[in-house]
């Protein structure tokens, strides 16, 4: 695991050489920085925890860090701080890991997949209760039932890599953040039932993207040609992703304290 954290390390580390320079030039010029103090960890070092957790087999972050990092990391981490301090500073990588993922982003194969994930912030009797996403979280029904929280939207190409994301509130129609997510991409978009609609369809022909889905057994069948037909039965791909992300990665939790925090382990 070690090796696998050094590598992410050096990725992580490559990135920030050439980014944060930049950003902060741009804060300075635009008054958004007043000074400039380094502190204990770099923001590579930040970053390369908080990715790293994913790919550990922890459940927790609290869990990860006071009895991985603090007990076996250090002499890769020497000027560690303590987990309450290192809650502090991660909402300071923020912008430089919405940065990092672009760089990651997947092949423009001209075959990509999109759905949606479900992101509950706590269960749904609770969610009067809920401070943290007051007015921000919203209360939707799935075909599981009811939940509070948000829908993470997700583009893949057919290699299962990320192409473009979006986080809105549970209540937003699925076929609403379609357009944003294709605008730069072109070809085959392959989604389920949900993303029904015939204005969508004509839209993104103009941008260059086919939409391609199943009909509902109210609707007139129609001719498709046979890769249309072996695209749709390959959209378990999307399903796979999803599944790693919710069970394999934690990306989903209902023991967020802070807005900042719940975007840095999505983004992470």
């Amino acid at each position: 695991m070690e090796e696998t954290l050094i590598d992410l390390y050096c990725l992580v580390d490559e990135f920030s050489k050439l980014f944060m320079p930049e950003w902060e030039k741009h804060l300075l010029e635009n008054n958004l920085i007043k000074r400039h103090r380094a502190g204990q960890l770099s923001p590579s070092e930040i970053m390369t925890i908080c990715i790293h957790f994913h790919q550990s087999h922890y459940r927790t972050f609290k869990h990860y860090y006071v009895h991985y990092v603090q007990s076996q990391l250090k002499p890769l981490f020497p000027k560690l701080v303590s987990y309450e301090r290192f809650v502090c500073l991660m909402k300071s990588v923020t912008v430089p890991l919405c940065f990092f993922l672009q760089t990651l982003r997947g092949e423009q194969t001209g075959i990509y997949f999109i759905d949606s994930m479900l992101m509950k912030v706590c269960h749904i009797k609770r969610e009067k209760q809920n401070k943290v996403f007051k007015k921000i979280a919203k209360k939707s029904k799935s075909s599981v039932g009811w939940f509070f929280g948000f829908k993470l939207h997700l583009v893949i190409n057919d290699k299962g890599e990320l192409m473009a994301f979006q986080l809105t509130a549970a209540n937003v129609d699925d076929r609403k953040p379609v357009i944003d997510l294709m605008k730069t991409l072109v070809g085959k978009l392959i989604g389920d039932k949900g993303y029904i609609s015939q204005a969508l369809t004509d839209e993104l022909l103009k941008q260059g993207a086919q939409l391609i889905t199943r009909v509902k057994k109210n609707m007139k069948n129609k001719l498709m040609p046979f890769i249309d037909k072996l695209l749709l039965r390959k959209r378990a791909v999307i399903e796979s992703v999803n599944d790693q992300l919710k069970n394999i990665s934690q990306i989903e939790h209902s023991r967020h304290r802070s807005i900042w925090n719940f975007a840095i382990n999505i983004l992470a």
